[in-house]
């Protein structure tokens, strides 16, 4: 057998959002191991610390060992060194995404050589979530349920001081929608 094919996806996952849960799970078909790497410095006030966005993911990726949930900081290539990975995971939804990701990538290419980008589109499900928008409409009150992973609803409601019945009954908008398989959904 060859070498280990491990890939890196990083991020701050405040919060980690469906959008992710699919990219890491997609990741998966192509990759031995995916590392979740959680960004200590990103360069602005998380709403979650370190600890607990590890704890998010650790928890949504319980019991699949293919999935490694690590805190970094610093270079992502200087990472991507540390672990032996030859791949970054990066998730785009749309064009607007892909001008600052291209750029990202041929800087750390510049880093690091024999390290590969490695673009996913969106599931169109998932294309207009993203943390910024979830963290905004959570702290207003919004039903964001079915836009996050179960785990994160309940930290949510803490660190808005949302009340217990938050976010309440929805059925998420799904009768508008069109049937699962046209959407690409991505869950495991």
């Amino acid at each position: 057998m060859g070498e280990e094919r491990i890939a890196i996806y990083p991020g701050t996952f405040d919060p980690l959002t469906n959008g992710h849960e699919c990219i890491i799970r997609r990741g998966l078909e192509l990759f031995d191991t995916v590392i979740v790497a959680v960004a200590r410095d990103c360069g602005k006030q998380p709403l979650f610390s370190l600890d607990e966005r590890v704890d998010i993911v650790r928890e949504v990726f319980e019991g699949i060992p293919r999935v490694k949930v690590m805190p970094f900081a610093g270079l992502l290539m200087d990472f991507a060194h540390s672990v032996g990975a030859k791949a970054i995971l990066r998730g785009l939804r749309a064009v607007s995404d892909f001008d600052y990701e291209f750029q990202m990538a041929l800087m750390n290419r510049k880093l690091q050589r024999d390290v590969q980008t490695i673009f996913l589109m969106s599931d169109l499900r998932w294309m207009y979530i993203s943390s910024t928008n979830i963290r905004n409409v959570a702290s207003l009150g919004g039903d964001v349920r079915c836009l996050v992973p179960s785990s994160v609803i309940p930290r949510l409601r803490r660190a808005y001081h949302l009340p217990d019945s938050w976010p309440g009954e929805s059925d998420c908008g799904h009768g508008d929608m069109p049937k699962e398989d046209d959407l690409f959904e991505c869950r495991g």
